[in-house]
C-alpha cells in the first residue's frame, strides 16, 4: 500500500504545483449554500444591471442547487432550510427568471408555509426580505441605534460583540432606524404577499424591550435629548463602517456585510451610484468564482488560508522551503501580512500588528488560526534566512502569543470578547454562536501544534499548561472536542490531539487516551470518517453515514500521530483515503466540512479535497514508510 500512497502523494503535488499562480498563491472556491448568489443577483436587479458579469451563472446555480423547491444547506439536512429556500426564490422570481406559478415556485412556498412561514427563516434572510420591502421592520425586534454611542469599555457595549458581527450588525441599525427598504424594480410586482408570514416569536420583543432599557439608562445621564443622541449615533456607525472598508472596496472582506453597507448606506440618503457603493460592487464582482453549475458568489476569498496550509502540505510531503513553487508562496504571504492596528488592538494593547487575515483583500481583520498557519507556512524560509524574514516571524509570533485568553484558549479575531449580555438580551437568536469571540477548542489546538512544532514548547510551559487546562476542562463526556469552524467533533478531536501530542503529550495520557478511543469508536465500517453537520446544530456527534475525504484525513492525521506502529484501524483508513481520492463526483466527495453560522452557513472548500488528505497521507509515509523526494515540477 505505500506504493499507492506513495502515488497519491505525487500526484497531488502535481496538481497543486501546477495551479499555483503567478504572484504565488492559490485560488480555490470558498462555497457556501445559495444565499450569496441570491442576494448579489437582487443586488443587480436594484442597480439595473442585467447584463452583470456572472448574473447568468448565479442564476444557474440557484435553480441547480435546489431540489424540486426545497433548498438545503448540506445534502443530508432533514426536509430542507426555510433561509435558503427563501432566498433563491426570492432571487429567482424577483428577477423574472422564473415565473411565481411555476411548480419550483410553488413548491417552496408551500415547504416556507408548512414550516411556519418566513418568520422561521434567519433574521439576515428577513432583513433581506425588508429590504426588499416584502417584509416590514415592525416584525422585526428592534435595537436602538444608540447603542452605537456606548464605549467599548462599558458593561454594555457595541465592541462587547465580535468584529465579524459588529461590520453586519452596524448597517442594519442604520437601515432600521430610518425604516428604509429599496425600490427594486418588479421585486413588489412579482413577490408582494406572497410570502408567507407565519406566527411571531414572543421571547425575541422581550429580549429587546431588555436591550433598550439597557441602552437607555446608560445614556440616562447625558445632557442631549433623543433626537441630538440619535443624530450622533448615525454619524458614528457611518464613521464606524467607513474606518472598516478595505482597498477593495468591500467591508471587512466578507461579501454580507458589504450588501449590508450598501442598503445602509442608502438609509443615509446615498444614491446608487455613490462612489463609494460603486467601489463596494466592484470588490464584491472580484469574488465571483467559476463552479460546475455557472457562478458562485463566495461569501469571501479563502486565498491567505489555503495558501498557508498548502504550502505546510507541500513541505510536509518533502518539497524543499528553498524551492521556487514554496518561494513564491511565501512572498505572497509575507506581502499580506498585516502592518495596521485593527479592533482586536482594543482588548490587546501595546502590541505591534503581525497576523495575517482570511482572505486575500484583508488588511485589518486578523484571525488566530490563519496566523498559525502562516508562521508554519513560513517557518521553513525563516530558518533558511532569519536575518531577512527574522522580523516577519516574530511580529506574527508575537502577536499570536499575545492572543491567549485570561481562561487559556485562544478564539479566532479578538481576545477576552466573551460577555454573557449579548446572549441574553440580543434578539436575535439564531446568531448566538456568532455574537462573541469564545476559546474554542480547534483554534487553540492548532495554535498549541504551531507551538510545539515550531517554538519548541513543551508542557512545562506556563501559557501551554493555561491552554492544557481549558482543553481538559472542554473534553466532552465521550472523549471528542468540539470544533467551531469545522465539523465538527471530528474536527475537534484532530485539533486538539494533535496540538496536545505537539507539547508533549502521548497516547498514555488519560485525556489524549479518551480522545482517541472515541476516534476509534466512530469508525465507519469502510474505514473512513463522516460527521454530518448536523452536529453543528445539535452540540452532539451526529454521523454523516458516509465517509469524507478531508474529515477521514483529520481522524488519521491524529492516529497517526499518537501511534508509533500502524495499527489495523489506521491501515483501513489510509485504504479508504486512497479509494476516495480516485472518485471524481459523490456529494460525499464535495460535502461542507467547513463552519461558519451554525444552522445557517457552511462552507466547501474546494481546497480541502487536496490538502488534508496530502498531510495524512504524507504523516503516514514519513512516519512508517520510506521517505523519497519528490521532485520540483
Amino acid at each position: 500500500m505505500m506504493e499507492e500512497v506513495e502515488a497519491e502523494i505525487r500526484r497531488i503535488l502535481c496538481f497543486l504545483q501546477n495551479n499555483q499562480q503567478p504572484d504565488g498563491r492559490w485560488s480555490f472556491c470558498f462555497e457556501s449554500g445559495p444565499m450569496t448568489d441570491a442576494y448579489m443577483v437582487l443586488l443587480y436587479q436594484l442597480l439595473g444591471d442585467d447584463s452583470a458579469e456572472g448574473k447568468k451563472g448565479m442564476i444557474e446555480r440557484l435553480i441547480a442547487t435546489g431540489d424540486e423547491g426545497v433548498w438545503k444547506l448540506y445534502p443530508d439536512e432533514p426536509n430542507g432550510n426555510v433561509s435558503a429556500t427563501v432566498e433563491a426564490v426570492t432571487a429567482l422570481v424577483g428577477t423574472g427568471a422564473m415565473d411565481r406559478n411555476h411548480p419550483v415556485a410553488q413548491r417552496a412556498r408551500e415547504f416556507v408555509q408548512s414550516r411556519g412561514g418566513v418568520r422561521r427563516a434567519g433574521s439576515l434572510t428577513r432583513v433581506m426580505l425588508t429590504f426588499m420591502g416584502l417584509y416590514d421592520w415592525s416584525q422585526h425586534p428592534k435595537v436602538p441605534v444608540e447603542f452605537l454611542l456606548l464605549p467599548w469599555w462599558f458593561p454594555v457595549s457595541f465592541f462587547d460583540l465580535v468584529g465579524f458581527t459588529r461590520v453586519h450588525v452596524a448597517p442594519i441599525l442604520l437601515a432600521s432606524h430610518r425604516r428604509f427598504s429599496a425600490s427594486v424594480p418588479g421585486i413588489s410586482d412579482r413577490l408582494a404577499g406572497w410570502w408567507p408570514a407565519g406566527s411571531e416569536e414572543a421571547s425575541a420583543s422581550a429580549e429587546a424591550h431588555a436591550l433598550d432599557r439597557e441602552v437607555k439608562a446608560a445614556l440616562s445621564a447625558q445632557l442631549f435629548s433623543g433626537n441630538i443622541l440619535q443624530t450622533l449615533a448615525l454619524r458614528k456607525g457611518e464613521r464606524f463602517i467607513l474606518d472598516r472598508i478595505e482597498p477593495d472596496g468591500t467591508l471587512y472582506s466578507y461579501f454580507s456585510s458589504t450588501w449590508l453597507m450598501i442598503f445602509g448606506w442608502m438609509a443615509l440618503g446615498y444614491s446608487k451610484n455613490h462612489p463609494v457603493i460603486a467601489h463596494a460592487v466592484r470588490g464584491l464582482k472580484t469574488f465571483l468564482f467559476p463552479v460546475k453549475e455557472g457562478f458562485h458568489l463566495q461569501e469571501t476569498t479563502s486565498a491567505v488560508w489555503d495558501t498557508s496550509l498548502i504550502l505546510d502540505a507541500l513541505q510536509q510531503a518533502g518539497i524543499p522551503p528553498s524551492s521556487p513553487v514554496v518561494q513564491r508562496g511565501v512572498n505572497y504571504l509575507l506581502r499580506r501580512q498585516h502592518t495596521r492596528l485593527g479592533d482586536w488592538s482594543l482588548r490587546n494593547p501595546g502590541v505591534l500588528p503581525g497576523g495575517w487575515g482570511f482572505s486575500d483583500i484583508n488588511t485589518i481583520n486578523p484571525d488566530v488560526d490563519d496566523t498559525a498557519a502562516c508562521l508554519k507556512a513560513i517557518a521553513g524560509t525563516v530558518r533558511l534566512a532569519p536575518s531577512l524574514y527574522g522580523g516577519h516571524w516574530w511580529r506574527g509570533v508575537h502577536w499570536l502569543l499575545s492572543m491567549q485568553n485570561r481562561d487559556g484558549g485562544w478564539s479566532a479575531f479578538e481576545k477576552n470578547t466573551d460577555k454573557s449580555w449579548p446572549a441574553r438580551l440580543l434578539p436575535y437568536q439564531d446568531a448566538r454562536t456568532v455574537w462573541t469571540d469564545p476559546s474554542t477548542c480547534d483554534l487553540t489546538g492548532r495554535t498549541l501544534t504551531f507551538i510545539g512544532r515550531e517554538l519548541k514548547w513543551n508542557r512545562d510551559h506556563p501559557a501551554v499548561q493555561r491552554a492544557v487546562h481549558f482543553l481538559v476542562k472542554n473534553q466532552e463526556s465521550d472523549g471528542s472536542w468540539f470544533g467551531r469552524w469545522g465539523i465538527a467533533y471530528l474536527y475537534g478531536t484532530w485539533a486538539v490531539v494533535t496540538g496536545m501530542a505537539a507539547v508533549g503529550y502521548d497516547r498514555s495520557h488519560p485525556v489524549i487516551a479518551k480522545g482517541v478511543h472515541w476516534l476509534l469508536s466512530v469508525q465507519n465500517r469502510d474505514g473512513g470518517w463522516g460527521e454530518s453537520c448536523r452536529s453543528d446544530e445539535v452540540r452532539r456527534y451526529v454521523p454523516l453515514g458516509y465517509s469524507t475525504p478531508s474529515q477521514t484525513a483529520w481522524a488519521l492525521d491524529a492516529l497517526i500521530t499518537v501511534y508509533e506502529k500502524p495499527i489495523p484501524e489506521i491501515r483501513a483508513g489510509v485504504r479508504c483515503l486512497l479509494d476516495m481520492m480516485r472518485k471524481k463526483s459523490g456529494w460525499m466527495i464535495t460535502y461542507p466540512t467547513g463552519a461558519g453560522l451554525s444552522g445557517q452557513f457552511y462552507i466547501r472548500y474546494h481546497s480541502y479535497h487536496y490538502i488534508w488528505p496530502l498531510t495524512a497521507l504524507s504523516r503516514y509515509r514519513n512516519k512508517y514508510g520510506v521517505v523519497s523526494e519528490p521532485a520540483d515540477p
